[in-house]
């Protein structure tokens, strides 16, 4: 369970902050000072801290400069109102995770919430490397002893300790993240901040904010200035994923980075220094995308100072019986279940499957088996049903037929019904994952972060598409003031 601490003067913020994160499953402790909070971060250090920026004593920039003394990885968001937007500002280039002006909608601060741990943990987390499978305290754990992965151990223990760029190159699930994770943990920046930016989960219209951040007036909307991630990483480490899908027009302020060691802000009026490392990854054919005028030649050379690539589950199938075992043993523990281990039937269907989505497909699979597995060894048929899909579904008729028989009828009278309709596949496919979602939730009683992690999902994710299918989760916070339900904190 996270822990995350409050820090405010303000008694009634802080209770219906209590409430809700409680709610949402976490574990929160407050203060009231900026004295109390470093008190408390140096006696049992949280998982994230939210904290004011304008309280009596210390103000919450030097509370949070205290506190980055004590742990400079603690992911610390920073509450302020408009007069005090400058000073969030400054602990955002100091290092802080992020700011947020109050009053503020309960959903927004919980995603930012959920995305602090998530860089909190990445950054505290020690990935392991070609651990055995079974042992303790090897939840993130690179695991394969092949030829090919041994080479990837040695790529990883000579990029780690430079400040050399790094590309890493692989299909989808082959874990370029664990990579890019172990590269900053064993590097001499790891006790400075690692932040994740994935160049295709935002928009290429916010992506070049993003990452180099805009003053204020430099577009419509820009009402202040901003820090971007990149120089809010300073001495730090910035992994880049799916960089093969960046824009050109961004490609070339990235290049002028690793040329020059600067960031310009949207609208700025002149250069900042700033020194970070950068680590990409991609699935894509970047010579190919150079060739076809998709992506800069000398940004793939400036990147591509450290290459390693990543080897598809298909190429090493002698890792598999390693990874079912390393998976099985780690969900087992997350679940709060003895590990039933796998039959031989089992473990010939998992080496026999191509594994499309590699190490990711397979870890799906084996948790999802785990799950609803009754009791016993898992088995070839737990791994069907849990797959279900039609590479993985029996040969010969089984119980999932049926309802793949009624799943068509619906799909052939919905086309029947709006041939040729705009965006009709779209449609489909969100009634289709707005049916999985809500069942998910109703499984695990609303739990979000179990719904999460029944689907395959992250939590992020899971709260994206909650709301994109505009899904109703009630989240009050009830204001000792009046006793009434609110969707806003202040």
């Amino acid at each position: 369970m996270a822990q995350i601490l409050i820090v405010d003067d303000d008694h009634q913020l802080r209770q219906s902050f209590e409430r809700l994160l409680a709610a949402e499953g976490y574990e929160v402790r407050s203060a009231s000072t900026g004295e109390a909070g470093v008190a408390m971060v140096r006696e049992n250090l949280p998982d994230l801290v939210v904290m004011d920026v304008r309280m009596p004593g210390i103000s919450g920039l030097d509370a949070y400069a205290l506190m980055r003394e004590i742990e400079p990885r603690l992911p610390v968001i920073i509450m302020t109102a408009h007069g005090t937007t400058e000073t969030a500002i400054e602990a955002t280039r100091m290092g802080a995770f992020d700011y947020v002006l109050k009053p503020f909608d309960i959903p927004d601060i919980l995603k930012l919430i959920e995305k602090g741990l998530s860089a909190g943990r990445f950054m505290r987390s020690k990935v392991e490397m070609d651990a055995p499978a079974g042992g303790e305290g090897q939840d993130e754990a690179i695991v394969g002893s092949c030829p090919a992965m041994q080479e990837v151990y040695k790529a990883i223990g000579r990029a780690a300790p430079t400040d050399a760029t790094v590309l890493i190159r692989g299909e989808s699930g082959t874990g370029k993240e664990l990579v890019a994770r172990a590269i900053y943990q064993y590097s001499l920046r790891a006790d400075k901040p690692f932040l994740i930016i994935n160049c295709v989960a935002i928009p290429e219209t916010l992506l070049e904010s993003e990452l180099f951040g805009y003053e204020k007036g430099a577009f419509t909307g820009a009402s202040g200035r901003r820090v971007g991630k990149i120089e809010q990483a300073n001495q730090g480490t910035v992994f880049l994923d799916e960089i093969g899908d960046m824009p050109v027009s961004i490609q070339a302020k990235l290049l002028r980075l690793l040329q020059e060691k600067h960031v310009e802000r949207l609208g700025g009026g002149g250069p900042i220094p700033v020194d970070v490392r950068i680590i990409a990854a991609t699935n894509r054919d970047l010579e190919r995308a150079v060739a076809q005028g998709g992506f800069r030649e000398d940004l793939y050379y400036r990147l591509k100072v450290v290459a390693m690539r990543l080897p598809p589950l298909r190429e090493r199938r002698e890792d598999i019986p390693l990874l079912a075992r390393h998976f099985v043993c780690r969900f087992s523990r997350e679940i709060g279940v003895a590990d039933p281990g796998l039959t031989p039937g089992a473990m010939d269907f998992l080496t026999g499957h191509p594994w499309p989505g590699n190490v990711r497909e397979l870890a799906n699979a084996l948790q999802k088996a785990l799950i609803f597995n009754r009791g016993g060894p898992i088995t070839r048929d737990d791994l069907l049903a849990a797959a279900g899909d039609a590479a993985m579904a029996p040969a010969e008729p089984g119980p999932g037929e049926p309802v793949e028989t009624v799943l068509r009828g619906f799909i052939r009278a919905e086309l029947a019904h709006s041939p040729g309709q705009a965006g009709g596949f779209e449609s489909l496919m969100d009634r289709f994952g707005s049916l999985v979602i809500a069942e998910a939730l109703g499984l695990t009683a609303g739990n979000r972060t179990r719904a999460a992690r029944l689907l395959g999902l992250s939590r992020p994710t899971l709260l994206a598409r909650i709301e994109k299918y505009g899904l109703t989760i009630e989240t009050s916070v009830s204001t000792p003031a009046t006793g009434s339900d609110s969707g806003r904190v202040s």
